[in-house]
Formats: C-alpha cells, structure tokens, sequence
C-alpha cells in the first residue's frame, strides 16, 4: 500500500531499537528522509549503520530531558534534511517502579521528565514548522498504562495518561493546521526494556526466560488473550500508517496494540 509520504521528512525519538527503529525501517522503505535520535550510548550508532542502506537516513544523539539537547536536536535535523514533516516519539524508560508509599519525588519527577515532558519539549519544537506547511503528522507512544494502571508503576501509569491528554489537546489546538496528532498504545512488545523486565523476574523466581513471559502473561496481564509479546514491527506498521495520507481523517485517536490487554471499552 502506497503511504503517500515519499519524500517527507520524518525525526523519531527513541529510535535506537525497538518500535522506534523498527518504524524508521518501515518509513524509510516508503521513501521517507528519516532522522534518529537517542541517547549517546553507542546503539545510536549501530542502528543508523543498520537503516543507512534502505534510505536517507541520519542519527543525532540527544537527551530529550534537557531543553538546551532538544533545541540542538532540531536545529541539526533543520540543517540537514529540513523541517520535519513527521514527527514520532517513541523515547521513554519504564521509571520509578514499586510500592507507591517508597517511591520519592525524585523517582516521579525524573519519569515525568522523560515519559512526559520530553514529548512536550519536541512537540513545542515540531509544530511551528508544520504549520507554516499546513502538513503534519505527530505519534506520541502512551500505553495500556495509561488506562489501566499498575499498582507497582504508578509514575510510568501517569506520564503515559498525560501523554494521551496531551495529544488531544494538540489535536485539537492544531488540527484546524492539518497537523494531525495521534497515540499508539503498545502493551508488552519484545524490546530491550521488556527483556529487562524478564531477566529480572526469571532471577527472582529463579526460572528461565521463556516461563518469566508465560508466568506474567498469565498472572499481570490475563487480558493478553494471544498469550505472546508483541513485536515492534507490529507496532510499527500502525505507526507508518497513522503518519500517512491514507490516515488523513484521523486525529486526537489512540490505537491499541495490546492483545486485548485493556478490559474497558472506554479511554
């Protein structure tokens, strides 16, 4: 299917693995200029090595919790490829994790600042351009979390609700510009984040990989009713499409991609 985005410009945060460089992959292969940025922790480098031949496609490290790194983010995609068209937020940590009465201000403000803020901080970066354009396309990465929240991650839970509030609210401001602003809410996929969260469980129950999986599938997350991690091409391909003209209608949405995992019909 013909996205009708070839030749614009995209920049994907959190785009050195997982759904974030799977959805580079897939919107270079639509003939997409892609831009990556990430943390300056080598696997930056290794996925634009990775992508370089499918398309034009360049990396710029940067943190998106310091307003002087976002500016600089954009003033390099700006020089080298252009305004983006596209924009895809994909960077986030799982945060401050466990009893809610231990977790202290610094665990909450620090995934706030990430989760949350950094997608605020791009987004004030990306819109201007995208306006004067009258053409935009922004996906900010909540989760199930936002809708149904865990007991044991409540910073994370609150970040990923604000982020859906956000994204309509945008929707709505800017819209009437045809930038449109939409939300994917992925739910257990197979990225490096979760493979943590599996090598940690199977350590204290003293199990193997593949059963730490199967038990929390079947204790945490009963809703998942394929019984499986997702992928991240998986989440990708709603990506690629919800940035595309063929999702020129749609706007303020949220699309889950989570098993059925979410209970409610609502949110």
């Amino acid at each position: 299917m013909d996205l009708g985005i070839k030749g614009r410009i995209a920049l994907i945060s959190g785009a050195d693995s997982g759904m974030g460089k799977e959805t580079a992959r897939l919107l270079l292969e639509a003939g997409v200029r892609v831009a990556l940025t990430d943390k300056p922790d080598g696997t930056l480098d290794q996925a634009m090595e990775e992508l370089l031949p499918l398309g034009d496609v360049i990396a710029i490290a940067g943190d998106v919790t310091r307003p002087d790194e976002v500016r600089n983010i954009w003033t390099m995609v700006r020089e080298r490829l252009g305004d983006p068209d596209i924009y895809i937020n994909a960077a986030g940590v799982t945060g401050a994790t466990g009893d809610f009465l231990k977790i202290d201000d610094k665990g909450w403000q620090d995934t706030l600042d990430i989760d949350l803020m950094g997608a605020v901080r791009m987004c004030r970066e990306a819109i201007p351009a995208m306006r004067t354009k009258g053409w935009g396309r922004i996906v900010l990465f909540a989760s199930e979390d936002a809708v149904q929240p865990y007991v044991d991650e409540l910073p994370y839970c609150a970040a990923k609700a604000g982020i859906l509030s956000l994204a309509k609210g945008l929707s709505k401001a800017y819209g009437p510009d045809n930038v449109l602003v939409n939300t994917v809410s992925p739910a257990f996929i197979a990225t490096p984040m979760t493979d943590a969260m599996m090598e940690k469980r199977a350590k204290e129950k003293g199990v193997g990989f593949d059963e730490a999986i199967a038990s929390f599938l079947d204790e945490e997350r009963p809703g998942m009713v394929l019984k499986r991690r997702g992928r991240p091409e998986e989440v990708a391909a709603a990506v690629a499409f919800l940035v595309s003209e063929r999702a020129s209608f749609i706007n303020g949405a949220g699309l889950r991609i989570d098993s059925g995992s979410v209970f409610t019909i609502a949110g």
